[in-house]
């Protein structure tokens, strides 16, 4: 059995980055401290741009993916919506490896 796994990409605007970085650290501790569906919650800085992120979200199944958006850390992050400059940028994917279930389990 796979898990539902999503990389998001997010451009920043320069004015925003302090409530940005707040906001998606809120989420992402959040995220994996606190549901039991999310198994990995990963923010990225591009390399080249500074303004540019990456999440790494991986989830049990689009349940957990339901729960995490209804979640109260969850809506820190989507009160700084307006931070971002342009798309939010979502690719689904689900889980190969490791094929071990255990790997991902939270226990």
């Amino acid at each position: 059995m796979s898990n539902l796994a999503i990389w998001v990409r997010v451009t920043v605007k320069p004015e925003g980055l302090e409530k940005f970085l707040h906001a998606i650290e809120v989420d992402a501790l959040g995220s994996e401290r606190d549901e039991p569906g999310c198994m990995r919650f990963n923010v990225l800085r591009d390399a080249d741009d500074e303004l540019t992120y990456y999440f790494y979200e991986v989830y049990e199944d689009e349940a957990a993916l339901a729960a995490h958006r209804e979640a109260p850390h969850y809506a820190v992050w989507s009160a700084a919506a307006d931070t971002l400059d342009g798309e939010v940028q979502i690719t689904r994917t689900s889980t190969v490896f490791p094929s071990d279930q255990g790997y991902w389990s939270k226990d």
